[in-house]
């Protein structure tokens, strides 16, 4: 176990969220692939920002409340996120991921996003190593 590492539980299916992406794209992408999180990118795919579903709550009830238009991503991300490498050990990201911090890591290679690692999906593999515990469907998105 000591040599497994992030990019071996890491997930590349879910699309990262775009500069500019309307909220209510943002909560679909949320809702649609089960997780709590997702990273924020420009262009290039460099990680400018993470927004979770706390963001998207708090900004959907200031704007329904106040009839405020439409939120952008930009405005409600948390524009200093937590990254990891894909280098990391399993065992130094269990952790950070027990003590509370965030559920969900955007996993970055030369400056560029290239996945995510999720509680839901180190508990997993960490399942499967230690007891055996083999589950038949568990998407890496869920936490």
């Amino acid at each position: 176990m000591a040599a497994l590492k992030v990019v071996d539980v890491m997930s590349n299916h879910i699309e990262p969220v775009r500069c500019g992406t309307p909220l209510a794209d943002v909560v679909r992408a949320l809702l649609e692939n089960h997780i709590s999180g997702l990273p924020v990118v420009d262009a290039e795919r460099r990680l400018v920002g993470f927004v979770s579903e706390q963001d998207c709550i708090h900004a959907l009830l200031v704007s329904n409340y106040h009839c405020e238009g439409n939120p952008v991503v930009d405005d409600v991300m948390f524009r200093e996120p937590l990254a990891i490498s894909p280098g990391t050990a399993i065992v130094d990201l269990a952790q950070k991921l027990g003590s509370g911090k965030p559920k969900v890591y955007p996993v970055v290679e030369h400056g560029k996003l290239i996945g995510i690692v999720t509680r839901t999906g180190v508990l997993a593999e960490l399942a499967r190593i230690g007891c055996g515990v083999e589950l038949s469907r568990l998407g890496n998105g869920d936490d």
